[in-house]
């Protein structure tokens, strides 16, 4: 169906991203098109996401995804979780 973007509380500094594969869109989720690739979102996560850029890059052997959130107001040291 389409990409899953979301918050959960984790790590030393309160948030970390969520990505999963959206296998269905439920009545609380914002649906985003964007390329041809849908990005879904739940309402509660949209408010710490709102305005981020999200890019998968390749680095040598490593892949992931990387994420630019305007709305954070710091990240731990290992960058794995953010503030709000």
């Amino acid at each position: 169906m389409g990409l899953r973007l979301g918050v959960k509380q984790t790590g030393c500094s309160g948030y970390a991203y969520v990505v999963n594969y959206a296998e269905s869109i439920e009545n609380n989720d914002v649906v985003f098109d964007n390329q041809g690739v849908k990005v879904i979102v739940d309402r509660e996560s949209l408010g710490y996401i709102d305005g981020t850029e999200v890019d998968f890059v390749k680095e040598g052997l490593n892949e992931a995804f990387r994420f630019r959130n305007p709305n954070i107001k710091g990240e731990c040291g290992c960058g794995e979780s953010f503030t709000v």
